[in-house]
Formats: structure tokens, sequence, C-alpha cells
């Protein structure tokens, strides 16, 4: 193998695919990127064996061959160098590698490529096409929500459902849930299936928003291709639980709010909270918001008064301030509206506006039981 690339492209499509790799493994093998080349164009691929990803790039090259490359040593070179062409040449059986440059040579130890874990085939697949962008912002609303628990891995994915007329992300850890529509994106058969975290994060760094994407899926994997990129995951087995039966129908009460002027009261408030509850109490009465926490173990407390416009009953509700801050960050309009049936029952999150008349986005929060 012998090709010249410009420095500064290969680290860009190395750091790309980079994310994939884990940084123990039992088989060395994996602590490589596999090189691989047909006529002027190089293939790149990284995998933990659960997700691959792989990226190609034109170089300038005479022979096709693969060759496993080290990962971090690469890497390494790579970011301590300007912009400038490298020549890598590879020594025949014993997969030496030699990177020249302007004013120097590294050389490291190659492994065959043959030995590199091959892709795995799709087969009896379905596929649709979909926005990168619709793809992308259903990321950012749901990924935060996904659980971290083992003993229930369904929950630790986001839950992907198509159907006729809308494409729908569902995100839960127990605590809280996010349930993110989109009416847009149409799908020419019902189908479901829960994608592990890791994927989708590689997905998030690397979409730009204006791309197409490809989606390939069967019963246990998913290939999203798009732009020079293909990233193939392992799927999550099981059954994922039925969330649209613990988001409550009636809500009669509802607060109408400054999203930013709520986040930053519950983050001031939230300071003085137990650390191990992190429980803030909201009151509403009337026209005005109540916020308060306290920690007896410290004799630590705060509370703050909102101006806020409230409709419904007088009501004392508790909620795990992290998990609304969180809620809150991952919203983007002015505006929100929180819904209530009772203290012991879930609240709905939901934005005022959204970015687009064919985004419907929910937020579902448990209460915390107050201290009488």
């Amino acid at each position: 193998m012998n090709f010249i690339v410009s420095s500064a492209t290969l680290l860009r499509h190395l750091q790309n695919i980079s994310g994939v790799l884990n940084t123990s493994n039992t088989l060395p093998i994996l602590d490589n990127f596999l090189f691989s080349i047909k006529g002027n164009q190089l293939t790149i691929s990284a995998t933990d064996l659960e997700t691959t990803m792989t990226t190609k790039l034109d170089v300038q090259s005479e022979e096709d061959s693969a060759v496993a490359v080290p990962a971090k040593k690469v890497l390494d070179v790579l970011k301590s160098l300007p912009d400038q062409p490298c020549t890598f040449k590879v020594s025949g059986d014993k997969y030496k590698i030699g990177i020249a440059y302007d004013n120097g040579r590294a050389e490291m130890q190659g492994f065959n490529g043959e030995e590199f874990p091959k892709l795995p085939k799709i087969e009896n697949q379905s596929t649709i096409k979909i926005s990168g962008e619709i793809v992308a912002n259903a990321i950012n609303r749901t990924l935060f929500a996904a659980g971290n628990d083992d003993l229930r891995p369904a929950m630790s994915g986001v839950y992907c459902q198509f159907s006729g007329n809308e494409i729908v992300f569902v995100a839960t850890d127990a605590h809280k849930l996010v349930r993110y529509k989109r009416n847009d994106a149409k799908s020419t058969d019902s189908s479901d299936f829960i994608l592990p975290k890791k994927p989708l994060n590689m997905l998030k760094s690397n979409l730009t928003g204006d791309e197409e994407i490809t989606l390939e899926y069967n019963q246990s994997n998913a290939v999203f291709t798009f732009n020079d990129m293909v990233l193939s995951c392992r799927l999550i087995d099981g059954k994922y639980p039925n969330y649209e039966a613990v988001i409550p129908k009636e809500n009669p009460n509802v607060l109408t709010i400054d999203r930013l002027q709520l986040l930053n009261s519950i983050k001031r408030v939230s300071i003085f909270a137990n650390k191990t509850t992190h429980q803030i109490k909201l009151k509403f009465a009337g026209a005005e918001l109540n916020l308060s926490a306290e920690d007896t173990d410290f004799a630590d407390a705060s509370n703050e008064r909102l101006t806020c416009n409230y409709d419904g009953d007088d009501l004392e509700i508790g909620f795990n301030s992290r998990f609304i801050i969180e809620m809150l960050n991952n919203l983007d309009s002015d505006e929100v509206q929180l819904a209530m049936s009772e203290p012991s029952r879930a609240g709905i999150l939901t934005p005022t506006t959204t970015a687009s008349e064919n985004e419907d986005v929910l937020m579902l929060v448990m209460p915390v039981m107050l201290n009488r």
C-alpha cells in the first residue's frame, strides 16, 4: 500500500469516526482503524463490534490493499502536523507503516487488514429516506432522557416508531420522558426499533442538518448512510414500555411562563435543595409561582416568587430540580407550558412554539412527594 493524502483532511475524517473506539478492548485489533484502498478512494473504518462507522476520501494511490493502523498513534502524529501532504507506505506482509511528511518520518507497526471485523450484512431490510435535520433535532430533544439501568436495557436507548403519516422518537428513564413527533417524514410501512446511545451520539456529532439520510434496518441492525459516511449499529433487543399509558390525558392546571426566567430561578433555588433528592417545591396561586427548596440536614433554604400566567386550582407539587433543568435546557422556545392535574401525577412540559409546524415535543417529569 502506498498513497498520498492531506494531513488535515485525513485527520478530520479520522476524528469523525474515532468516537466509535473504546478506551479498552478485549480484542487488540479493535484499537485500530482499517485503511482500505480501491482505486483512488480510501475507506477508513472503526468498530467496537456493536457500532461500526466508515468514511471515504480521495487519495493518490496505485494499488488496492488493506491494513489495520494503530488509532491513537496515527491520530497523535496527524494532530501535531500542519496541513501538508503525507505519504503512507506499508511494507508487504510485515505491515510496517511509514508516514513521510515535510521534515520527518514516523514508523509504526500495523496489522493484517483481513483480521479486522467485517461489516454486518443487512438482509430483508426496510429502507427510509429522512432529512438529517429531523434526525439531529430528534436526537437533541430525546437522548438526554434515555436511561442507564443495565437491568432495563430497552430503556437505555431511543425508541423509533415509523408509521405511514408520522415518525416518533421516545426516550425515558422512568423518571422523565420525552416524545418527539414529526408528521413531515413518512414511511411506507409501520415498524419500530430501539437505537443505542453510542451510535446516536455519533450521528449527533456528524450531522450538519442539510443532508439526506438513507436508513436501512431489519430486526437486529440499522445502517445510516449520509454524506461520505456509513454508520452501522446493532439494535437493542427488547420490548419498549407502553409510553402512551403514562402520559396523563387530563391536565387542567396550566402554567405559562418565560422559559429562561423559570430555568434561572430553578437553578438558583436548587443550590439549596437536598443533595440526595434535589427536591424543589412549586406552589401555584393566582398569577404567582413560588419556588422553594430546603435541606434540613444543613438548615439551608431558598425561595423565589415569579409572576406568571396560571390557569387552574391552587396547587403544590414537588419535582427533582435536575430533571426540570435538563428539560428546559433542551427546549428553545421563549415560553413553555407546564400542565398538571394533581401533586401525585406527572407534569407535562411543552414549548408554546416550535421551530417547525410539523414538530410536536412533549416532555414528562414524575413528581417527588413533598414532605409534610
